[in-house]
């Protein structure tokens, strides 16, 4: 990975939520010119800043880094942190059942 995929990825991310990169700047407590400087290369994010930018998509580190992450993965995690944890036993049991089914190996 090289140093313009996070200024490639906030772009594409920008666009398809239909946001600009002043507003986007603006709505991160940043200068007007904060989301610019770092989609033309000018400047990287720190780290804390790196995930403002992420939870300002409301996605994951790995959505960010990973743009094929499926939302199915997503979502499935979402719903079983809703849980309690007998429950989350329950599911991971049953999805290493389907696993190991899927492996050829015996349960």
């Amino acid at each position: 990975m090289d140093v313009t995929f996070i200024g490639q990825r906030i772009t594409e991310l920008r666009l398809k939520k239909g946001t600009s990169e002043y507003q986007m700047s603006y709505d991160l407590g940043h200068n007007k010119n904060y989301i610019r400087s770092i989609t033309s290369g000018r400047s990287l994010p720190s780290v804390g800043g790196l995930f403002d930018i992420i939870d300002y998509f409301e996605i994951t580190p790995a959505e960010f880094f990973d743009p094929e992450y499926p939302q199915m993965i997503r979502k499935s995690i979402e719903y079983m942190e809703q849980l309690n944890e007998e429950d989350q036993l329950m599911l991971l049991n049953i999805i290493q059942m389907f696993y190991q089914k899927s492996k050829g190996k015996p349960q």
